[in-house]
């Protein structure tokens, strides 16, 4: 309510008079507290100026850095926001003091051993289980290793190790995991047994080749095991899961093949009679390294093939009851490692693994 006069009043000689207080007579000394309950009415818009003035963002408190785009802030403090706008991630994010936490569409999963490392979960499936994505639908990293081949018996090569692979899908709701067995051990004779296949949505790991018998090839498959010793024949590997087995002898005095890796080709058996090595594996976002090639067995030599990194098994030796093939490393998908001569089998594969793992 608007004031447009005030009046004063009061009892003089001549009796009662009334005045008008002068414009600007009342000074702020004057006006006791105003009550907030007797501030009523509206201020009209005309008494503010058109533009109001600029404010120093010093006087602004409360209010949290937000940054747009595909780079985190560099040097954040606790509590900054961060809009990541990369393709794959698309998420408002909030630096918790050690890294960025999604604070949207995060990632919630359920299944295998859950563990923390970084700014990762990591969802880890050492038997067959089941993921379930219970937020939604999430862009993930996997690993998927097949079970490894097993190593031949009798001019046995090396088991070529399970199929390998990464790489990013978009998972939701539940999913089956089935984690691949290594080539059992066989009898004293006879190529290697297949490895399983690891299965994670519409990724398959195809189990490694068993290694070769004699004079039969090494077999394909994830990685070709190794070359028997009296034929050249290797297993073939897989595009894009492993590698062939190294090649056989063709000749009673030499070694055998070694099985194939996920990074490398198995190794050849050389004229002293000495096995070839399993194909190196390859390393994970983790930091550990799968699907080694198993050993070639060797021939009278005491340097028997040796398995190749992430958890191909050692070779054996002809005529020897302490250099014995070893089995491929469990959870690896490692090959088994070859022997040369009856009554000692081939070693087994190692069974594979699927990881699963999404940022915090």
């Amino acid at each position: 309510m608007a004031i447009d006069k005030i009046t004063a009043s009061g009892l003089g000689d001549g009796g009662v008079s009334t005045a008008d207080i002068a414009d600007n007579a009342i000074t702020d000394g004057k006006i006791a507290a105003v009550a907030a309950t007797k501030l009523t009415g509206t201020i009209a818009d005309a008494r503010f100026p058109s533009t109001l003035p600029a404010v120093s963002g010093t006087n602004l408190t409360g209010i949290v850095p937000l940054t747009v785009g595909t780079t985190a802030p560099s040097s954040p403090s606790t509590g900054d926001q961060w809009f990541d706008t990369t393709s794959s991630v698309v998420a408002m994010k909030v630096y918790n003091g050690t890294h960025w936490d999604i604070m949207s569409n995060k990632m919630i999963g359920t299944g295998g051993t859950i563990t923390t490392s970084g700014s990762y979960v990591y969802h880890t499936f050492t038997s067959s289980g089941t993921f379930t994505a219970i937020s939604g639908t999430h862009p993930v990293e996997y690993l998927v290793v097949g079970g490894g081949g097993g190593g031949g018996g009798s001019h046995g090569g090396g088991g070529g190790a399970g199929g390998y692979r990464t790489g990013t899908l978009t998972l939701g709701g539940s999913h089956t995991i089935t984690v691949g067995a290594g080539g059992a051990q066989k009898g004293a004779n006879g190529v290697g047994n297949y490895g399983s296949n690891s299965v994670l949505s519409t990724i398959t790991s195809l189990g490694g080749g068993g290694g070769g018998f004699e004079t039969t090839a090494g077999l394909p498959g994830g990685s070709g095991g190794g070359g028997p010793g009296k034929a050249t024949g290797a297993g073939s590997g897989t595009s894009g899961q492993g590698n062939n087995g190294g090649p056989g002898a063709n000749s009673v005095g030499y070694g055998t093949g070694g099985g194939g890796g996920a990074s490398a080709v198995g190794g050849g058996p050389t004229s002293n009679g000495e096995g070839g090595n399993g194909g190196a594996g390859t390393a994970w976002l983790n930091g550990s390294t799968y699907a080694g090639g198993g050993g070639g067995s060797s021939y009278l030599s005491d340097t028997v093939g040796t398995g190749g990194t992430g958890g191909g098994g050692t070779g054996g030796r002809m005529n020897s009851s302490t250099l014995v093939p070893s089995a491929g490393s469990v959870n690896t998908g490692g090959g088994g490692g070859g022997y040369w001569n009856n009554p000692t089998p081939g070693a087994a594969g190692g069974s594979g693994i699927v990881i699963i793992r999404y940022a915090l």
